[in-house]
């Protein structure tokens, strides 16, 4: 997902981790930091549109004056607040493809140029795998817990090269600031 800005194109960052439980004051900090890094950097910010962590980063980033889109799992408006309760507050745009979290998960990481993943649990893991599956350059909030404390095992299990790059750092900005480096 990138929005020309003149010539330039803005770069998607994916925002991936607990929606729900994993919301630590010390994650919930963390979460509204890069939030505010990724509007800060003229990135816009891209999420599966739901609860938690992720939520954090997309009000944070809001705040700052950011651009957030979100990937629903839901097929409307109404479905998203109804059945998934999940929130309409914190985003310029909210798209409602009807494919369940794994059909969103998979649009959300393939719309970003850029994952960063916080804690997390199985959705987290799902999230990760798509990004690691799909070559993406993938931030890791270290010391979030959660999922994000395993997936350097899993990585280095991987079969084949698919051409992602992991980055590891406990501090969101730094962890944005080598992201954007890296691409």
């Amino acid at each position: 997902m990138q929005k020309a800005k003149g010539n330039a194109m803005k770069k998607a960052i994916g925002v991936f981790g607990s929606a729900v439980g994993g919301s630590s004051d010390e994650n919930v900090r963390k979460a509204r930091a890069l939030g505010r890094a990724i509007a800060s950097k003229g990135c816009v910010l891209v999420t599966g549109a739901c609860t938690g962590l992720p939520l954090e980063a997309a009000l944070a980033a809001k705040r700052a004056g950011g651009l957030v889109v979100g990937f629903s799992p839901a097929g409307s408006q109404r479905e998203h607040l109804g059945k998934y309760k999940y929130p309409l507050e914190g985003f310029d745009f909210i798209a409602y493809p009807g494919s369940g979290y794994k059909g969103r998960n998979v649009i959300a990481v393939r719309s970003c140029d850029a994952a960063v993943f916080i804690a997390g649990g199985m959705g987290t893991l799902n999230e990760f795998t798509i990004a690691f599956d799909e070559g993406k350059r993938i931030g890791i909030l270290t010391g979030s817990g959660g999922i994000t404390d395993m997936v350097a095992d899993i990585a280095k299990k991987a079969i084949r090269d698919t051409g992602a790059s992991v980055i590891y750092d406990d501090d969101p900005g730094r962890l944005l600031q080598k992201l954007l480096k890296s691409g």
